[in-house]
């Protein structure tokens, strides 16, 4: 039976708690209500759509995208751009869903839009092949490189158990907003990298996070400055084989979105799409922890859309 057969529809916001929830009834947790009624949603999940059409339905059930962005603002787009890979491999954000969110961006006034990562690979070659340098600028963004150490300045971050500082990028220290919008994909280390996980392209040295127990600086960084949106890209999701991955058979075409200001949340929700629990995922419990953010998804307003 395809994975679309269990597909069912529902109204009730929050989810299911108990027995463990596999990847086929991560379809029920995110059933269609695309109800777009004026309620003070904390999460959207949308499914079946284009990635740029999900975030319109997505924005638009949250009140659009002036609430979270004012006109003047300078705002930070925080894609994966990583790795030098096509988008057809998962590796990176989707450039269309990219595209549409700087747009978005624009048509509420904002003054200017920066779009970087840090990235792993050669930063040319994965701005080129990911295509979001192609997308992002067609939207009128500034894609800037990540690679200048000299853009990079220590910060402390108060509260954090194992990073206590880090060197950031002067984009996200210094815009007044920051969207971060990661691909959901399987990690070696981190056994998922979502948005928590994608906050590691605004800092210089991630090689101390991966000394120093990854999952707890992985938690850790948000109590410096948490993004004021996460779009979670789960259009096609790699698998197995992440952050890179192999090629395609690593890959599974899902057409899910997730978008909350709140980004353990986020995480928590794109876990069980991605057919884990979030105690899989060490670091989204940590987070919570630390009280940035909630795990708990039946405390949460939840609007599912099902296009």
């Amino acid at each position: 039976m395809k994975r679309r057969d269990f597909f069912k529809k529902s109204a009730v916001a929050g989810v299911a708690t108990g027995a463990a929830i596999s990847a086929i009834d991560a379809n029920k947790l995110f059933a269609a209500t695309d109800n777009l009624l004026d309620v003070p949603y904390d999460l959207v999940s949308v499914k079946g759509g284009e990635p740029w059409a999900m975030f319109d339905k997505a924005i638009a059930s949250m009140g659009g995208m002036q609430k979270f962005v004012s006109k003047g603002d300078v705002v930070l787009v925080k894609p994966n751009v990583g790795w030098n890979v096509r988008p057809e491999l998962a590796a990176n954000t989707n450039p269309y869903l990219v595209k549409q969110i700087v747009q978005h961006c624009f048509n509420v006034g904002a003054a200017r839009v920066v779009v970087f990562d840090h990235t792993c690979d050669d930063w040319r070659a994965c701005y080129e092949n990911s295509e979001i340098k192609k997308f992002a600028a067609e939207a009128g963004a500034d894609v800037v490189p990540g690679n200048d150490e000299d853009d990079y300045h220590e910060v402390s971050i108060p509260g954090a158990k194992s990073l206590k500082s880090a060197a950031v990028h002067k984009w996200y220290r210094d815009a007044d907003k920051i969207i971060n919008v990661p691909v959901l994909k399987s990690h070696g280390s981190a056994r998922l990298t979502i948005a928590m996980k994608n906050l590691m392209g605004v800092v210089w040295d991630r090689g101390y996070w991966h000394r120093n127990d990854l999952q707890q600086c992985i938690a850790d960084f948000p109590l410096y400055r948490k993004p004021d949106l996460n779009v979670v890209d789960a259009y096609r999701a790699m698998m197995k084989n992440g952050p890179r991955g192999k090629g395609e058979s690593d890959v599974v075409t899902m057409k899910y979105q997730v978008v909350a200001p709140d980004i353990v949340a986020a995480d928590a929700a794109a876990t069980k799409i991605f057919g884990l629990e979030i105690d899989d995922v060490p670091h989204i419990r940590k987070g919570a922890e630390l009280g940035y953010g909630t795990d708990d998804l039946t405390k949460l307003s939840i609007n599912r859309i099902e296009m």
